[in-house]
């Protein structure tokens, strides 16, 4: 009994826990990545149909954010989705194409300030800016999460229980959109 209990304490000391901790932390930070997503995903109808009542002349743009967070949702991930690079691109191209076109929607507010006038629209904007700023919070947490799960499973000695007992594999994490390293550019 007494080497079964040393035994115990010499797995929890050399790091056997380490590689289900930090997935489950893994695991979490993506789920406050998608739950802001989906925050994101609600508010934008409310903001659409605002702005639709003041922005008539731009009902097009209002038409891409509101495809665009079709696509957004319709793309269905779980946790599965950060192991698997096809699932987790798929799933990081719907969110950049929402992103683009909500930038889109906030060059035409800049161009139309008579927009901006409505209090309604600025509460809207101001949540959509909170939101935005969440879902890169949320993103960064996650890259975080697995900068250190991934490090966990490929160095010494998390490589050895997550070979042999976890089965651990790496996790994907977000990239930048291609062209991102550019300011976007707005003509009046």
């Amino acid at each position: 009994m007494l080497l079964v209990g040393l035994f115990g304490l010499v797995l929890a000391g050399c790091g056997y826990n380490n590689v289900p901790t930090l997935e489950e932390k893994a695991k979490a930070a993506w789920g406050e990545v998608q739950n802001q997503y989906q925050r994101r995903a609600d508010l934008i109808p409310n903001l659409v149909e605002t702005v639709k009542g003041y922005a008539q002349q731009e009902r097009e743009v209002l038409t891409q954010v509101i495809e665009a967070r079709a696509k957004a949702t319709q793309v269905k991930v779980d946790a599965s989705t950060i192991t698997d690079p096809a699932k987790f691109k798929e799933y990081q191209d719907a969110q950049n194409q929402l992103s683009g076109a909500l930038g889109r929607l906030m060059v035409t507010v800049e161009r139309y300030p008579e927009l901006k006038s409505n209090q309604n629209f600025l509460a809207l904007q101001s949540q959509l800016e909170g939101t935005e700023n969440r879902v890169a919070v949320a993103r960064r947490d996650y890259i975080q999460a697995v900068q250190a799960f991934n490090t966990e499973i490929r160095t010494f000695p998390g490589v050895i229980w997550a070979r042999l007992f976890w089965g651990a594999k790496p996790m994907e994490s977000f990239s930048a959109t291609a062209g991102a390293e550019r300011p976007p550019a707005v003509k009046f």
